[in-house]
């Protein structure tokens, strides 16, 4: 029975985390966080003279993150590309995490500021796209 309960706990815990909104987060802040709770995904090696990002990649090459950062390296931003086979299932954490804000929208609220969520769709892919709250 403590190994279900426990179980259960870790689970739920994995499912949180998958969701959480890393706005605000320091750059490596957000390397410590995917280090620890996202073990799934690679880091990748970007440059880019235009702006600053971290990007990471699932071994399946079906999700890739990229966390946009300001001039103090302070995150603004989070791009999930995601192939079209997981969309359902983020559509259902989203519906689960996230208050639904119309079609494929969602407002995220933490430390008193909003963040809308959406999910765009593309020909092969769908973006996901988490960003403040206009």
């Amino acid at each position: 029975m403590k190994n279900i309960t426990l179980t259960v706990i870790i689970f739920i815990t994995c499912i949180s985390c998958y969701g959480q909104n890393l706005i605000g987060y320091k750059g490596k802040e957000i390397e410590e966080y995917m280090k620890e709770n996202r073990q799934d995904m690679n880091s990748a090696n970007v440059v880019n003279e235009k702006f600053s990002y971290l990007k990471y990649s699932d071994n399946e090459d079906t999700q890739t993150l990229l966390f946009y950062l300001d001039q103090d390296s302070v995150c603004n931003g989070v791009k999930m590309i995601c192939d079209l086979s997981v969309r359902a299932a983020k559509v259902k954490e989203f519906n689960s995490i996230y208050k639904p804000n119309g079609e494929n929208s969602w407002i995220d609220t933490h430390d008193d500021k909003a963040y809308q969520v959406v999910i765009k769709d593309e020909k092969w892919s769908c973006v996901i796209t988490i960003e403040p709250n206009k």
